[in-house]
């Protein structure tokens, strides 16, 4: 039976085309992977599936009735629910009223606890979602939120589940967990909407894979039928391949943090005790859920925060001056967490913000801008770096994720840095941005650069880094050699199951 069905769902945004006659179902009891590269047209489906755009032709069935396009509460109301990769929960509040909040009028709504009370522990006993009603939000592991706000679609009594990039955040233990979870649901007869970048978790738990490319549906399989090298094929147009890892004898050490500490604040985890070396054709992959002090050792780095007590020295020195524009010149890159905000300013348009890292660094000697020399490198990264868009005039907003992504590294890396902080770099990209993304750092190593790679994806750790260091609540474990450990043992590491003095570190 079908659950869901879009029919011939097309979608413009002026001259682009986001969705070009889409029809797809997903059966009940079914695990639909939905697959396709940044701007393949997955988000705006998703808006149209819960009112938030209404599409310029074609419709979607639930159970067989028409969805009154554009409402969100029709989407509600016909058992659609949606778990996002960025959670909405209130964090001063319990899990039980954040669970609650929305189905009740305000007046009514504290009334009604005894009641959700019960409904609550019967979904949580029903599909393993084990949580204090209790809690406050804010205490929850980053886990237990994510079953906060599976509960919430639940609690609204969804029978359609849709998940963004519901593994981003978790730990490989919490992602095992999600999946028994899932598979619990689909025997009780709900239907799930998978979506995700992770190529062995979709073939893990989906029962069959869509893929779209540039607004069109343009592959199905059955997942038995599948395996990675066809799936991101189908996802990119073309065979993609990952960087081979390749050991370099390293060389001098470009960073080194001695017993480095920070003071907690505005929310963030303080630094205990940080001591690392990172060193010339050697990449150290930083692992840890997030929030656990990777932002204070990136703000460190990038010379953005003085540390409370410890030494930073960097090329053998040690560093006096916190000042980006000094480590800039002084041959530090960094590739931010947050490309959109931290990374570009939108509004400038490309060649301006190629200008970006050197403006920083000469702006206090009189730096004149020579604007036909940066079009003219602006146009010749862009061709290097195949950066997709109208040249270098264009507004940089205008990109997708991934071409700002090609825009940064082409920044960054074009001036041969001697030591690059590489933040969570592939994070939401697809598989072919990806691919180019790590063949970049991967060069950059072997060119000689030192470089700390930050992320949550334990694959990618693995794939390209020399040594691993693993940070939990601001402490950090390691670095090991790569090879002696698993992606098990970091997930316990980066949960904080396992301490320190269970490896002998590299």
């Amino acid at each position: 039976m079908k659950k869901l069905q879009f029919s011939k769902i097309c979608k413009n945004f002026g001259a682009v085309v986001a969705n070009d006659n889409i029809s797809l179902s997903l059966g009940e009891g079914e695990i639909l992977s939905l697959l396709g590269e940044n701007g393949a047209g997955k988000t705006t489906l998703m808006n149209i599936l819960f009112g938030h755009y209404i599409s310029d032709k074609g419709f979607i069935e639930v159970e067989g009735k028409r969805l009154t396009p554009g409402s969100t509460k029709a989407s509600l109301d016909a058992g659609i629910g949606m778990v996002h990769q960025h959670f909405t929960l209130a964090e001063n509040l319990t899990v039980l009223e954040n669970i609650i909040l929305g189905t009740e009028p305000l007046s009514r709504l504290w009334s009604k606890k005894k009641l959700a009370y019960k409904k609550l522990e019967a979904l949580s006993k029903r599909f393993g979602l084990l949580i204090n009603p209790d809690a406050k939000v804010a205490d929850l592991t980053v886990g237990e939120k994510q079953r906060v706000e599976i509960i919430k679609a639940l609690y609204r009594d969804a029978s359609i589940l849709i998940l963004d990039e519901p593994t981003a955040v978790l730990t490989p233990q919490e992602t095992i967990q999600l999946f028994k979870v899932l598979k619990e649901m689909v025997n009780a007869g709900l239907s799930i909407m998978f979506i995700s970048h992770k190529l062995n978790e979709i073939l893990e738990i989906s029962d069959r894979i869509v893929v779209l490319r540039h607004g069109k549906l343009v592959g199905e399989v059955a997942t038995k039928k599948a395996n990675k090298e066809l799936l991101a094929e189908m996802m990119v147009g073309h065979k993609v391949t990952r960087p081979a890892y390749e050991k370099l004898e390293i060389g001098k050490a470009v960073v080194e943090l001695n017993n480095v500490c920070l003071n907690a604040s505005d929310g963030t985890v303080g630094l205990s005790n940080i001591n690392l070396k990172i060193h010339e054709k050697e990449i150290i992959g930083l692992a840890g859920v997030s929030g656990n002090g990777q932002f204070g050792v990136a703000s460190i780095l990038q010379g953005l925060t003085h540390p409370s007590s410890g030494e930073f020295k960097l090329f053998g020195q040690s560093l006096i001056k916190y000042d980006p524009r000094y480590l800039t010149k002084s041959g530090v890159a960094r590739i931010p967490e947050d490309r959109s905000k931290e990374g570009v300013i939108g509004e400038m348009a490309l060649w301006e913000n190629f200008l970006g890292e050197e403006l920083r660094s000469k702006a206090k000697s009189g730096f004149i801008i020579d604007k036909k020399k940066a079009v003219n490198n602006a146009e010749k990264l862009i061709q290097e770096y195949d950066i997709r868009c109208e040249g270098a005039f264009a507004s940089t907003r205008l990109l997708s994720g991934g071409n700002i992504q090609k825009l940064i590294l082409a920044r960054s890396l074009s001036n041969n840095p001697r030591f690059i902080i590489a933040n969570k770099p592939a994070r939401g990209l697809d598989e072919g941005a990806i691919s180019f993304v790590q063949h970049q750092i991967i060069n950059a190593k072997t060119k000689g650069a030192g470089v700390l790679l930050i992320s949550e994806d334990l694959d990618e750790i693995f794939e390209l880094s020399d040594r691993i260091a693993v940070i939990f609540d601001g402490k950090l474990q390691g670095p090991f050699d790569a090879s002696s450990l698993t992606i098990n043992q970091v997930g316990l590491m980066m949960s904080g199951e396992m301490k320190e003095g269970s490896f002998n570190e590299a």
